[in-house]
């Protein structure tokens, strides 16, 4: 006859706990959300910040455009004809935080429009006239322009714009903000260039 072996009450009681602590699953779900939930909202806010920097900067490229576009279409123009022209493309940037033109672009955003002429001598662009947040020096050489368009004694408009994006959490991108800028260029369409009353009286000179 086989004896039987008794198991005491306490190692029963431990197996039993043991067991039941194993199959207790009460306290993974709020585990897994305490993981999940730093990442997801990296995740969200992060996409609203690239998102809203993507729109910034797309508006940004509509702006220098339209300042160039503006320009272009006139024979003369003076500071109120710029001064319009700005507040035309502020209207570009909105919903966007920006102050209002007066006459130019404020904090965050700085424009500016400035006459070039490709001197037939040294085939360089030159600035003619420029006016803005941030202005040219007068007979300096712009070396950004395309070679496509130096076309020796023609005349540009060329624009530049840029926006200083603050993401709003600042998680992913950069706290203090990133720059995002971009430049057009336009060739005057109503005349070989475009006079600036005050700054250039001359007819279309040749520095």
């Amino acid at each position: 006859m086989t004896p039987t072996v008794r198991t005491s009450a306490p190692r029963r009681s431990l197996r039993r706990l043991l067991r039941d602590w194993a199959a207790d699953c009460r306290g993974i779900a709020a585990t897994e959300f305490a993981f999940i939930v730093p990442l997801m909202l990296v995740l969200f806010f992060g996409t609203v910040e690239f998102c809203s920097a993507i729109a910034i900067n797309r508006k940004v490229s509509l702006t220098a455009r339209t300042l160039s576009d503006l320009t272009s279409q006139s024979t003369s123009i003076n500071s109120s004809d710029v001064a319009a022209f700005f507040l035309v493309a502020s209207k570009i940037i909105w919903p966007y935080p920006m102050a209002q033109p007066n006459p130019f672009f404020a904090s965050p955003v700085s424009g500016t429009i400035t006459e070039l002429y490709v001197d037939p001598t040294t085939h360089k662009a030159r600035v003619q006239w420029s006016t803005g947040t941030a202005p040219l020096t007068a007979g300096n050489i712009v070396s950004t322009v395309p070679s496509a368009l130096l076309v020796d004694g023609s005349y540009l408009i060329y624009s530049q714009v840029s926006y200083t994006y603050t993401p709003t959490v600042g998680w992913v991108m950069a706290k203090g903000g990133i720059t995002l800028s971009d430049i057009a260029f336009t060739r005057p369409r109503q005349s070989s260039c475009v006079l600036f009353s005050g700054i250039d009286t001359t007819n279309c000179p040749q520095r």
